[in-house]
C-alpha cells in the first residue's frame, strides 16, 4: 500500500496521550515499523521531547532516543526534523533547549513557559521538512492535552495539532487503572474544538482476555462521542526496547554471570547505553537505586552518562557510593564511566563559567589521573574507531560538554578515526573511561569487553531490536483498525 503526496501536504496523524507514559512512543515506533511493512514511506515527529536520553544524528545534532527508535522503526536515518526541540532537564527547575538539534540556551521552567510559542515557526519547518516526499508522518504527542495549564502557547499536543492541522488519536493506558475517567476526563476538560479535533481513541497495556473491555469501550464511546479503535494487549518485549526516560530503566533480564552495578544517579543521561547489557542472558545488570549501598559482589561498577556532572557527583557522594566504589576498587573491582561518568572518575572537575551552577573546581573521585575543563562548547558527533585493548572495532557517539586531559590520557581507551585518542585507562588497567556513547550496541565490541572477564555474548542486537520492531507492528496489527487510522490521516 502506497500513497501519493506530489501536489498536496502528506498526510499525518497525531498520536496523543491521557498522560505521560502511557506508551505512545512505543505505540509511534511500532506503527512506524507496520506501516514501513506494509511499503508506505513514513516518518516519525515529535514537535517537543523532554528527556536525557538523546540520539546524535548524522549531521551532528540531538534528538530524543524515542524519535531515534521510531525512525528504524521506519528503515530511515533519524534526522534532527524528526524532534525540532529537545528538553534536556538539568536541575528540577530548569533544563538546557535544543532547538533542530542545537543548543539554543538554558531556560527555567517558568522562562520557557513563555517562550516556547516563539518556537512554533521552528517546529512547522521540520514538520514540513519530515513529511517532504513521505506518504505519512505519524505524530507523538507529550504528556497529555488534559493539561490544560500549560495549554497557553502550546506546542506539543493540541497546540501543534491545531496548527498543523491534524487529526488526534488518544492513547490510554489501562494498566495504571482509572481509563475510563481518564480518557472521557480527558474529553471533558478541552474545548468544543479539541474535542473534536480527536478522531478516535484506543486503549493499551491490556492484561488478559480484550474482550473483557468491550462494555468499558462502549462507555467511553457514548461518553465521548470518540471511535474506539482498539485494545492493544500488554506486550510483554516493550521491556527490550530502548526506555523514553529513566521512569523506564530496569534490571537486566540474566541472573547469571558477570555482575554489573549501575548507581542510578538523580540527571542519569544517554541510559540507553545500558539497553544492550540488559538482554546479554550471561550478565547480571543491577541497578542501584539511591539510599542503597553498592553490592559488594560487583564486577564493574558502571558510572552513565549525566546532564549534570558536578551536581551528580555531590549526589553521588550523598548516598556514600564514593565510599563504596573506593572499597570496589580495593578489592580488585573494575570500573568503566562513559561520558559524565568518565569526568567524575578523574581528580578534579573546573566549571570557570558556571555552566553548570556556581562557578568553581570540586574534587572528583581521584580513580583516574585526569582533570576535566567544563566549556560553553558542545561536541555532538559520530564516532568510530578501535577498543585498543582488544583491537574490537567500535562506534558510537559523543554528546558532551567539557575537555578531559592528564597522564592517564596518554593510555587512551579508544583510539578514533583520523588518530585521536578517546579516554584514558588507569596504570592498574582496572579503571577505564570515555567519552563515547552507544559502545555496546556494537555486537564486536561488546563480546571483546565482556569476554575479558570471561563471560560470553552472541548476542545481535541491532538484529534482536529489529525483530522485537516487527513483532510490535504485527501485535498492533492485530489489535488496532489500522485500516481505519489511516484514512483518517488521508482524508482529514
Amino acid at each position: 500500500m502506497s500513497v501519493s503526496t506530489a501536489g498536496k501536504p502528506c498526510p499525518a496523524i497525531m498520536i496523543q496521550g491521557t498522560g505521560s507514559n502511557v506508551g505512545k512512543s512505543l505505540i509511534v515506533a511500532g506503527l512506524c515499523r507496520l506501516f514501513a511493512n506494509r511499503g508506505v514511506n513514513v516518518r516519525p515527529f515529535k514537535p517537543q521531547n523532554m528527556s536525557n536520553n538523546a540520539a546524535v544524528t548524522a549531521d551532528g545534532g540531538e534528538i530524543g532516543r524515542a524519535q531515534a527508535l521510531q525512525a528504524m522503526g521506519c528503515r530511515v536515518p533519524p534526522s534532527v526534523h524528526m524532534n525540532p526541540v529537545l528538553l534536556k532537564p538539568e536541575t528540577d527547575t530548569g533544563a538546557q533547549v535544543i532547538v533542530q538539534g542545537k543548543r539554543f540556551g538554558t531556560m527555567r521552567a517558568r522562562e520557557y513557559g513563555k517562550q516556547k510559542a516563539e518556537l512554533l515557526p521552528k517546529v512547522m519547518e521540520s514538520f514540513s521538512i519530515t513529511g517532504s516526499g513521505a506518504d505519512l508522518v505519524i505524530v507523538e504527542g507529550a504528556g497529555s492535552p488534559a493539561e490544560i495549564n500549560l495549554r497557553s502557547g502550546d506546542i506539543a499536543n493540541m497546540g501543534f495539532a491545531e496548527a498543523a492541522g491534524l487529526p488526534v488519536i488518544l492513547c490510554a493506558d489501562i494498566d495504571r487503572g482509572g481509563v475510563i475517567a481518564s480518557v472521557v476526563g480527558t474529553h471533558a476538560v478541552l474545548e468544543p474544538h479539541e474535542q473534536q479535533r480527536i478522531r478516535g481513541f484506543f486503549i493499551n497495556r491490556f492484561r488478559g482476555d480484550p474482550g473483557l473491555f468491550d462494555e468499558g469501550m462502549r462507555e467511553i464511546c457514548r461518553r465521548t462521542g470518540w471511535l474506539g479503535l482498539g485494545v492493544v494487549p500488554w506486550f510483554a518485549d516493550a521491556a527490550k526496547l530502548p526506555a523514553e526516560d529513566a521512569l523506564g530503566l530496569a534490571d537486566g533480564l540474566g541472573r547469571d554471570g558477570l555482575k554489573i552495578v549501575v548507581p542510578v544517579i538523580s540527571r542519569i543521561a544517554n541510559f540507553d547505553d545500558l539497553d544492550p547489557l540488559r538482554l546479554e542472558p550471561g550478565v547480571t545488570l543491577e541497578l542501584v537505586q539511591p539510599g542503597h549501598p553498592l553490592p559488594g559482589d560487583a564486577d564493574v561498577v558502571l558510572l552513565p552518562g549525566s546532564k549534570s556532572t558536578i551536581g551528580d557527583l555531590a549526589f553521588f557522594r550523598a548516598q556514600g557510593w564514593d565510599i563504596d566504589l573506593a572499597a570496589h576498587h580495593r578489592r580488585g573491582g573494575h570500573v568503566l564511566g562513559i561520558c559524565g561518568g568518565y569526568q567524575m572518575l578523574g581528580r578534579t572537575i573546573s566549571d570557570p563559567e558556571g555552566i553548570e551552577g556556581a562557578p568553581g573546581t570540586v574534587d572528583g573521585l581521584g580513580l583516574l589521573d585526569v582533570d576535566t575543563l567544563l566549556t560553553a562548547e558542545k561536541s555532538t558527533v559520530t564516532a568510530s574507531g578501535t577498543h585498543l585493548a582488544s583491537g574490537a572495532p567500535v562506534s558510537g557517539y559523543e554528546i558532551h560538554i567539557g575537555r578531559t586531559t592528564g597522564a592517564d590520557c596518554r593510555n587512551p581507551m579508544m583510539m578514533l578515526e583520523g588518530g585521536c585518542p578517546d579516554g584514558a585507562v588507569s596504570s592498574d588497567g582496572r579503571v577505564s573511561g570515555t567519552y563515547i556513547h552507544g559502545l555496546f550496541t556494537h555486537d564486536a565490541f561488546r563480546a571483546a569487553y565482556l569476554g575479558s572477564f570471561g563471560a560470553g555474548s552472541d548476542l545481535a542486537y541491532d538484529r534482536s531490536i529489529d525483530r522485537i520492531l516487527d513483532a510490535l507492528a504485527a501485535h498492533l496489527e492485530e489489535a488496532l483498525d489500522v485500516d481505519v487510522l489511516f484514512d483518517i490521516a488521508r482524508n482529514d
